[in-house]
């Protein structure tokens, strides 16, 4: 089985190649700058808990979150899947979906990227597109306006068991994304350059899943990074 390795990447000694279904794809990682805490987040749904360290916990059938901080297009979620929530929510099409995942250039509630790690019904990783430019609010838009994207190249990323812990990290170079793994590439692929239009933060997402995170995110931006903006919470700023 071949082994790919991207140029320019740094990579961290302590880290072993994950083999995946469609290969293993070795690529080195720069340490995140930024740990995020509680007090980084604007939580639009659902409730985030902080326990020790800054570790995230969660357990509510939808949670949405975004830094308030504007940070580089990098963000590295280590999380454990405790497993189902009590309750469960369907999403606007009427599936019932578990999942965890991360938020991209995300300009407001109908316009950002995701990236998603689905554990049931099927394992798989997603990556979408939300737009609907002429809208803002989560009672515009609803579930309109997702594009799906196919990569360049992509790997398995198999199930997901009631306590196993993984990394999953998204990081943007303009258009162009790569999504790793337990620190292998696992997507990669350009988002087009409509993209480019939106102007957000990084965040998490997740459906009917308990869980706990650390959360780290690329470096703060300039002097605004010592401005947090105001948190846009609140039924019309939900996803």
């Amino acid at each position: 089985m071949k082994t790919f390795k991207v140029l320019g990447s740094i990579f961290r000694p302590t880290a072993s190649a994950l083999t995946l279904g469609l290969g293993s794809f070795s690529i080195g990682l720069a340490a995140p700058s930024m740990t995020v805490s509680r007090a980084n987040l604007c939580v639009t749904e659902g409730v985030i808990e902080e326990l020790s360290g800054t570790r995230l916990s969660v357990d509510a059938d939808k949670m949405r979150a975004y830094l308030n901080t504007p940070t580089r297009q990098s963000v590295d979620a280590h999380f454990t899947y405790v497993g189902p929530t009590e309750t469960e929510a369907r999403l606007g099409s009427g599936e019932l979906r578990r999942q965890f995942g991360l938020k991209l250039r995300a300009q407001d509630a109908c316009n950002l990227v995701y990236v998603m790690w689905r554990i049931q019904p099927a394992s798989r990783l997603v990556v979408s597109v939300k737009s609907n430019p002429q809208k803002h609010q989560s009672s515009q838009c609803g579930n309109r306006g997702y594009r799906n994207i196919k990569p360049r190249r992509a790997a398995e990323v198999g199930g997901l068991s009631p306590g196993e812990s993984r990394t999953l990290r998204a990081e943007m170079n303009g258009a162009e994304l790569r999504v790793f793994v337990d620190k292998s590439l696992v997507w990669e692929g350009s988002l087009g350059s409509e993209v480019l239009a939106l102007e957000g933060p990084v965040g998490i997402r997740s459906d009917n899943a308990r869980l706990v995170i650390e959360l780290h995110a690329g470096e703060p931006l300039g002097a605004a990074a010592q401005h947090p903006t105001a948190c846009r919470a609140g039924s019309e700023d939900t996803e």
